[in-house]
């Protein structure tokens, strides 16, 4: 059975030199003596990294083409890796995702059947990330784009960014919502124990409210065609969809809905707007559960190498409890279809 996996990250050397000639937030350092690396995402937290992982990310060629095929994986669909190049300024962070596109795009020229890719924009300058991803789009086949969440500590919910999900409804293609640290001004409560702030507990904290936001933010009552990615099975959203639908109504008959700018319920926009993958997430009980709220046809594969294991994600689909026609929209099916494959 035919295998594309969507959330496979990467970086680049012009990335890494870029991060480490930096001395402020975000920045890369190696500490001396000590075969370590931190990525500095905030000036309070950092995330560990070490040469391995750096050299993983780093390969877009053979070693990566020979753990998708251990792992039976056709298809990569590649993604900037945070902290990317939405938490630098404007001045570096355009010209910059420019080059890295540029940079995958020769990649998935040698291996046209092996990557496709998402293009990284930065929306510090929505204007200009808007046409970086329609120049991604038309004239190096990108199937869309990522963004590390949050804009140097601001959400894509405020209307300046909004041109960005014009520009891909109009050109067809969905945007994923990756998540990383709550920005600056909301990390401290997690900071008492760092690993909260990460993918433990932080990543997912940031990525439900983001995309909470969004829909709060009457985005889909004007682009009702845009497609958002969430990973990690919807970064517990599906969990609290029927709680969120009440509440809302309820809150709205006493008044509290001035902020809330959409026309109908959280629950109408996350499955008619928002499809969620299986990257890192893999647990039957979770998957069974996703499946009967959102239904199969919103579900995508997704590994997130190389901080999970792809043999790892392949053995979880293999053993899951469902059809095997619907094992093959998650697998392939479902992302041909939205991303044009």
């Amino acid at each position: 059975m035919k295998k594309i996996a969507i959330e496979e990250h990467f970086f680049t050397e012009s990335l890494v030199d870029h991060l480490r000639s930096r001395k402020e937030w975000p920045r890369w350092e190696t500490i001396e003596g000590e075969k370590l690396e931190r990525v500095y995402w905030s000036p309070s937290h950092y995330m560990p990294s070490s040469p391995e992982l750096k050299s993983l990310l780093l390969d877009l060629g053979e070693r990566r083409l020979k753990v998708m095929d251990e792992a039976g994986i056709d298809m990569q669909v590649l993604s900037l890796s945070g902290p990317g190049v939405e938490s630098l300024p404007a001045s570096d962070g355009t010209p910059l995702a420019k080059r890295i596109n540029d940079e995958v795009a020769s990649v998935i020229k040698k291996y046209p059947k092996r990557f496709a890719s998402f293009a990284a924009i930065a929306p510090q300058d929505p204007g200009a990330a808007a046409n970086e991803l329609e120049r991604a789009v038309k004239e190096l086949g990108f199937k869309g784009a990522v963004i590390n969440s949050h804009i140097r500590g601001e959400y894509l919910d405020d209307q300046k960014y909004w041109v960005i999900f014009e520009k891909a409804e109009k050109l067809g293609v969905p945007i994923y919502l990756h998540p990383k640290h709550p920005p600056p001004d909301m990390l401290k409560p997690y900071l008492t124990y760092p690993v909260l702030a990460s993918a433990t507990w932080g990543f997912a904290a940031d990525g439900g409210l983001h995309a909470m936001r969004l829909i709060c933010s009457g985005l889909f009552d004007k682009y009702p065609g845009l497609r958002i990615i969430l990973g990690h099975l919807g970064e517990a959203i599906p969990f609290w969809l029927q709680r969120m639908d009440s509440r809302w109504q309820w809150e709205s008959q006493g008044g509290l809905s001035s902020g809330q700018l959409a026309k109908k319920k959280p629950s109408h926009y996350f499955k008619n707007n928002f499809v969620v993958t299986t990257s890192g997430m893999f647990w039957e009980p979770v998957m069974q559960y996703v499946c009967s709220v959102l239904g199969v046809d919103s579900i995508l594969f997704a590994v997130d190498y190389p901080y999970e294991s792809s043999k790892e994600a392949v053995q979880f689909m293999e053993s899951l409890q469902i059809r095997d026609d619907d094992k093959e929209k998650v697998y392939h099916l479902n992302a041909e279809k939205l991303l044009k494959l």
